[in-house]
């Protein structure tokens, strides 16, 4: 048996140890994220979802490209391992994959930013 080394890289986490402990993080993943669905130079949130914020059917609103929505929601479940604070913002979001609408897509990517 032999020794590889320090662990910095594992399923897309990258791992950092020092004396003060172990840090986990996904910086590269997400800025890919971003990339991809534009966001690149979006203005930072300091929290996930507005405590004002209520999402609903939205049956008026109007609608956005199924596909894409449901891309987004399939990268944050992946961020949702690592981002627990993330997990009740993104799960509200989820539920309207059937039918998203532009309020919607606005949830998810203020969770994004």
């Amino acid at each position: 048996m032999s020794t590889v080394g320090e662990l910095n890289l594992f399923l897309g986490l990258q791992i950092k140890q020092t004396k003060n402990g172990i840090f986990i993080s996904q910086a590269k993943n997400c800025k890919k994220l971003l990339k991809r669905f534009g966001m690149e130079n979006a203005k930072q949130m300091a929290t996930p979802m507005s405590t004002a914020c209520y999402l609903d059917k939205d049956k008026v609103g109007p609608s956005v490209d199924i596909k894409k929505y449901r891309g987004m929601i399939r990268s944050l479940l992946y961020f949702s391992a690592s981002r627990p604070d993330i997990m009740f913002s993104f799960i509200m979001c989820a539920r309207y994959q059937a039918n998203p609408k532009e309020s919607h897509l606005s949830a998810i990517k203020r969770i994004m930013r």
